[in-house]
């Protein structure tokens, strides 16, 4: 069964285009025009054929950032093959555990993987393993994808060739995006879907030149963007937390767009990076399952809106949560009915639809709310009370028998302190009854985000004291 025949032909002809090949498509540590796109592409895809690879083929791709991924992917697709994208962070356990509920055909890897993946390389090695026990594609999906498994297992996510090109052109759709002949530094993951779609994808359809970070220290960024000079920028909250700290950053007067994806953003690196370069940071909202949902482009609802549907995308909200409307059920491999029933996916994001101008507020997810004798607690408000404390770094907190926190503290602080911060600003159900504080991070997923599963950041604090104790 072919995995993606459209969207590979759609992939195909843009990578044909004779009259764009002089134009510059990524640049790395060096320019890539599309010209050499495509003979990558192709030396790609030969590779790939030899050891086997064709039409309806399952590919687990689980190379670093690079220019080598990204036409290792684009061969794949241009063959009709499934790709499924496999965080090269993951460990061995992580990655041994999707290869058997994926069962693909084939496994490329890099001796690069497991590196820093902040990283981006413009070529790396990449080994392709045949595995015996794989299956072809048993659907037309031409991409899986993986949740950020921070409450759990990772889920499996479907996305067939339509729901890619639907998605491309909701972004073409979306007046702020880049155009042809702008520059685009994107520093969001190529493993995710505002990355990969948004950034790689719509670029390549708009005409776009992508820039791509070695260095991703923030003067090494901000000399980049002024020396190319980039007229947008795409990232995580951190990256915009780190650049409106940069002290004297050189001008940038061709910026005009900055969009943060991945999480929420906070108002005080909004106002920061509004202040610092006159560019106010815009939203994309959006989830694997789903793709883009929302947007605010250019900052002008502010957090915590994340702007108006984008086009063509159904949604609802109900009972203070934000469903979604997709054509199918993006869940494989595993019963999501909780999530997606009747067309509709609940995201568990608590959602409020301003009146008269439709646009979204997100504040939280539904599912960090407990119940404590009979009244209702949001374990993420707790969160934000302790990280507000200057002397703490990181902090989740958790349900089991009672509201447990756990807490990265910069400096000597102490469990007394730290009640009697909570108890100016929080409710007596409200404070936590257990303390856990790590010397170091707390634990996050492959993709960086922080884990909220209690026995996963129990577990990795016995590692650590068995570790230490060895």
């Amino acid at each position: 069964m072919a995995a993606a025949t459209d969207f590979g032909s759609w992939l195909a002809a843009l990578l044909s285009d004779r009259e764009r090949f002089d134009e510059v498509w990524a640049h790395g540590e060096t320019v890539v025009t599309r010209h050499r796109l495509r003979t990558g592409t192709e030396r790609a895809g030969a590779a790939l054929a030899a050891h086997g690879v064709r039409g309806g083929s399952t590919v687990a791709v689980q190379v670093p950032p690079s220019l080598t991924l990204l036409w290792s992917v684009f061969a794949l697709w241009s063959a009709g093959a499934q790709v499924m994208l496999f965080d090269p962070r993951l460990t061995a356990a992580e990655t041994t555990r999707l290869l058997e509920l994926c069962e693909p055909q084939f496994h490329l890897t890099s001796p690069a993987s497991g590196r820093s993946t902040a990283v981006f390389r413009d070529e790396c090695e990449v080994v392709v393993e045949r595995r015996r026990t794989g299956r072809p594609a048993q659907s037309e999906h031409a991409l899986l994808q993986f949740s950020s498994g921070s409450t759990g297992l990772p889920k499996v996510i479907g996305r067939s060739g339509r729901s890619l090109l639907a998605e491309v052109e909701r972004f073409a759709d979306l007046p702020d995006m880049p155009k042809r002949g702008e520059n685009l530094l994107l520093l969001s993951s190529l493993m995710h879907s505002f990355g990969l779609i948004g950034g790689v994808l719509h670029s390549l359809s708009a005409g776009v030149a992508l820039h791509f970070a070695a260095r991703p220290q923030p003067f090494e960024l901000l000399k980049l963007m002024a020396e190319r000079p980039v007229d947008a920028v795409f990232g995580v909250p951190v990256h915009f937390d780190l650049l409106s700290r940069t002290a004297a950053p050189p001008p940038l007067p061709a910026l005009r767009l900055a969009v943060s994806g991945g999480e929420m953003l906070s108002c005080e690196v909004f106002d920061r990076f509004a202040r610092r370069y006159g560019v106010r940071v815009g939203q994309a909202y959006g989830m694997t399952e789903a793709g883009i949902i929302a947007t605010d482009l250019t900052g002008r609802h502010g957090p915590s809106a994340v702007g108006l549907p984008a086009p063509g995308v159904g949604t609802a909200v109900v009972e203070g949560t934000l469903r979604v409307r997709l054509a199918e059920d993006p869940y494989l491999h595993t019963d999501r009915a909780d999530r997606f029933t009747d067309g509709w996916l609940n995201t568990y994001d608590r959602c409020r639809a301003r009146p008269g101008s439709g646009v979204l507020e997100i504040n939280g997810r539904a599912d960090s709310v407990v119940a404590i004798g009979g009244l209702k607690v949001d374990l993420t408000e707790i969160e934000a009370v302790l990280a507000d404390h200057p002397e703490v770094g990181e902090a989740v907190v958790v349900f089991g028998e009672a509201i447990e926190a756990h807490v990265v503290a910069k400096g000597a602080l102490s469990k007394s302190a730290l009640l009697d911060w909570c108890r100016v600003r929080l409710s007596a159900h409200k404070i936590p009854k257990v303390f856990h504080f790590n010397a170091a991070a707390l634990p996050r997923t492959s993709n960086g985000k922080l884990i909220r599963n209690r026995d996963l950041l129990h577990a990795a604090r016995e590692k650590g004291r068995q570790a230490v104790i060895r």
